[in-house]
């Protein structure tokens, strides 16, 4: 199938071009079929010493399981106010929310996954949606979201507590998060839901994803903040 690439975008889009080999994937969740701009060989962005530092191996490359069944559950809830994508990567959840409707803020602190993210957007003719970038360590002022979602996010216990901050400052009052990982993940997962009973009330379900002969079991986590503790202090 033939992508049309907008005038707007087809300069970055040569420019990613020049750079590495791409492919369009399509992917059609709930009737609706969205073209999405992908790295065709990731070691094409490894340089050097990054093939044996885990935390600069470009995980946002590829499709995530997850970010599918995350997808997929999101095109099924009414839009209703803003969504923030966290670690947004190629952003295929986000952008298959802005698909259904949804007013979305696609985030990461990788400037190149977000050229990705903007020439998806701009040949999918999604205008309800941007691209920012959201470094959790100094997070730039969004305002507020009714819904921040979330796939493959929570890895490494390091950054369990910038994550609830961004949590603290981006979610509205009675916003909620939607969190999708891999089944494989509890091991780093299972703790960070621990340390967020104290803040949010959760529920887990998981879902099944079959990729030829392989089954995934996908893990989504919600979380609503308990009343009050958003509330700023001296409050009640």
């Amino acid at each position: 199938m033939k992508v049309n690439i907008p005038n707007e975008i087809k300069p970055l889009y040569e420019k990613l071009a020049q750079k590495f080999s791409l492919e369009w994937v399509p992917l059609t969740i709930r009737g609706k079929t969205i073209q999405i701009l992908k790295p065709k060989d990731i070691e094409a962005l490894l340089e050097g010493e990054e093939l044996q530092n885990i935390e600069k191996f470009p995980f946002w490359a590829r499709i995530w399981e997850a970010s599918l069944i995350l997808a997929d559950f999101l095109a099924t809830i009414p839009p209703k106010g803003r969504v923030l994508e966290l670690g947004a990567g190629l952003g295929v959840a986000g952008l298959v929310a802005a698909a259904f409707g949804h007013q979305v803020v696609a985030g990461d602190s990788e400037e190149l996954c977000l050229e990705f993210v903007r020439v998806t957007a701009a040949a999918n003719g999604l205008e309800n949606i941007k691209i920012e970038k959201v470094d959790w360590q100094e997070p730039p002022p969004l305002g507020q979201f009714e819904m921040i979602i979330g796939s493959e996010i929570v890895y490494s216990g390091r950054h369990f507590e910038s994550l609830f901050q961004i949590f603290r400052q981006y979610l509205a009052p009675n916003g909620v998060i939607y969190l999708a990982h891999d089944k494989e993940r509890m091991r780093t997962l299972a703790p960070f839901l621990y340390l967020a009973e104290k803040e949010y009330e959760e529920a887990v379900s998981q879902r099944r994803l079959r990729s030829g002969d392989q089954v995934y079991e996908i893990v989504i986590s919600r979380l609503i903040p308990r009343q009050n503790t958003l509330a700023p202090e001296g409050t009640s």
